[in-house]
């Protein structure tokens, strides 16, 4: 009657080998899918727009610019601690989420609208707002439009599957109007079609509009015209379910606001480094594991700094020159919306 019990007991045992014998392979891992696929290949891989100045296009000599490829930059720095260590995939408005979903890319800052929508059916998270924005209408100064809500009638450029085509719809519903809308997917054609005639107004984030107007040689030729219509916050995106991926994300965006609070740049960052201000120091690696929490080097924010720039850098490098005033993109202690929780 004992030889079963005995069989149990060393079936048991060897079940209990056998699992702590795999352990070790399964600790290998990060915790984290994407940073270990990140690490593996020493590359990060964004997704972005490309085509957009001041965000996201490629100068004379091809290297890539604007505000969505240096925050993708950012990440590139901490998590591999070379801001260079990147590859740019450029995306349409139909084609982002499809692409961070099947793991095409790692993370997505194409100009992407934060909404409700694409957070609960989409399987994606936000994980940071870089520019703040809202749709906005541009037209030729020849038609004679001051207001938006002169537009009644009017044909209207816009790309679909944006938050734009939906933000035009509930305000000429609300203001009882009627439009008709001009949906072209390739930007530079959608551009062409509105230097062209084919539409009266083009609409899409302000921001966007803007930057296309400065870099018009006869800017004056057309009108932004006043009204902002739509929230439209831009930022990181990540898939859902690598939690790990979303606070690595989330926290290399944070420490380029905290760094410009504190009035840290890429050139006197060396400086701090005998700083006696605590949160100065936590943040640049001097003291304490805050870049361990995350999986991550103690120096991953000075590896961001150092590379890249803090916010403020990094704004006014793409889109200050561009004209474009900062407003509610200026830090929380200047009237703005940028605001980071502390490092501690």
């Amino acid at each position: 009657m004992f030889r079963p019990l005995a069989v149990l007991a060393s079936t048991i045992v060897c079940t209990t080998l056998l699992a702590t014998s795999s352990a070790p392979a399964q600790a290998q891992g990060s915790g984290s899918a994407t940073l270990d696929a990140v690490r593996a290949r020493g590359q990060l891989v964004c997704g972005i727009a490309g085509v957009v100045p001041g965000f996201s296009l490629p100068d004379s000599t091809g290297v890539m610019r604007g505000l969505d490829a240096d925050s993708c930059r950012t990440v590139a720095a901490a998590v591999l601690g070379d801001a260079s260590k990147i590859k740019f995939v450029p995306l349409t408005t139909t084609s982002r989420f499809t692409a961070l979903q099947s793991g095409e890319v790692d993370l997505l800052v194409r100009s992407t609208t934060w909404t409700l929508g694409r957070e609960a059916n989409l399987g994606l998270l936000f994980a940071g707002v870089n520019y703040y924005d809202g749709t906005g209408f541009l037209v030729k100064t020849s038609l004679k439009v001051k207001s938006a809500k002169e537009l009644d009638g009017a044909t209207i450029c816009v790309q679909p599957g944006t938050s734009t085509e939906l933000a035009i719809a509930d305000y000429f519903r609300v203001n009882k109007m009627k439009f008709t809308p001009i949906l072209i997917q390739d930007l530079a054609e959608i551009q062409q079609a509105f230097l062209s005639g084919r539409c009266d107004a083009y609409s899409t984030d302000g921001s966007a509009l803007a930057t296309f107007r400065a870099t018009q040689p006869n800017k004056d030729n057309f009108v932004l015209l006043p009204e902002v219509i739509s929230k439209e916050p831009l930022g990181y995106v990540v898939r859902k379910g690598d939690d790990k991926w979303f606070d690595i994300v989330r926290w290399t965006y944070f420490v380029q606001l905290i760094a410009e609070e504190y009035g840290i740049t890429s050139k006197n960052v060396d400086s701090f480094n005998d700083s006696k201000v605590p949160e100065v120091r936590r943040l640049l690696g001097l003291e304490g594991d805050m870049g361990k929490a995350l999986l991550l080097d103690n120096k991953f924010a000075y590896n961001v700094v150092k590379q890249v720039g803090n916010f403020a850098e990094i704004w006014d490098r793409n889109i200050t020159v561009l004209g474009v005033p900062r407003g509610v993109n200026n830090l929380w202690n200047k009237g703005g919306l940028q605001y980071a929780p502390p490092i501690r």
